[in-house]
């Protein structure tokens, strides 16, 4: 386990800190992990809220550590262990942590522009992002285990979106900008045994979508 931590440092930070978030609403909201007020008080993202104060800008990125409810907190907690583990050694840690990041905010930021009446939480739109993120450097990338896995995430993908429309109280358009954040970030940030899979004019073209995309909606969000 220790050369696990060691090998992929910003996994198991991610993990910790979920986990923290998530056992802290349960000490101090005595087991209340469902309940609107806790989440928002706690890092969730409440549109209207962000509208009123858009000093609370910093609920784009926070709500990837809240959860809501046991089953939503395990559920994320072994996605990220599964897939964080084959990301961080893709990516390397910090371009890893930059990829987890950037999915969730623009999840986030489409969840804030779509659906302000929503509170929502949960690491669902960083996990969807590095499924895309996967995918693409399989579909992309010249490695036969990457190209199966990529296959594989492409599945799980297409499967679990079916599996949100079904669902109640899913942000769906979180997922899907999670996906799209994923993607984006797959291109801009290089691989560490292919870096240059894309072209610079992509990776330029990439990075400039992203920040028109998640700058455009929040501009005509707020």
């Amino acid at each position: 386990m220790i050369n696990e931590i060691k090998r992929q440092p910003v996994t198991f930070s991610l993990l910790l800190v979920t986990t923290v978030v998530f056992m802290a609403i349960q000490i101090f909201r005595f087991g209340d992990t469902t309940s609107s007020p806790t989440i928002f008080e706690f890092g969730g993202m409440y549109g209207h809220y962000l509208k009123y104060d858009p000093s609370q800008i910093w609920r784009l990125l926070t709500p990837v550590f809240v959860h809501i409810g046991w089953q939503h907190f395990l559920f994320n907690i072994f996605a990220i262990y599964i897939v964080g583990q084959l990301a961080e050694q893709i990516w390397g840690s910090w371009r890893f942590l930059l990829l987890y990041l950037l999915s969730g905010v623009m999840g986030n930021t489409v969840t804030l522009f779509f659906t302000p009446d929503v509170v929502a939480a949960g690491a669902s739109t960083s996990i969807f992002g590095v499924f895309a993120a996967v995918s693409v450097v399989g579909y992309f990338g010249r490695n036969p285990y990457l190209k199966q896995m990529g296959q594989s995430y492409q599945a799980i993908i297409v499967v679990n979106l079916i599996f949100n429309l079904f669902t109640p109280n899913v942000s769906f358009v979180g997922h899907l900008g999670g996906l799209v954040g994923g993607l984006l970030a797959a291109v801009f940030l290089p691989t560490i045994s292919e870096k240059h899979m894309f072209k610079k004019e992509k990776r330029f073209l990439a990075l400039a979508l992203y920040v028109v995309l998640s700058l455009g909606m929040l501009f005509l969000a707020l």
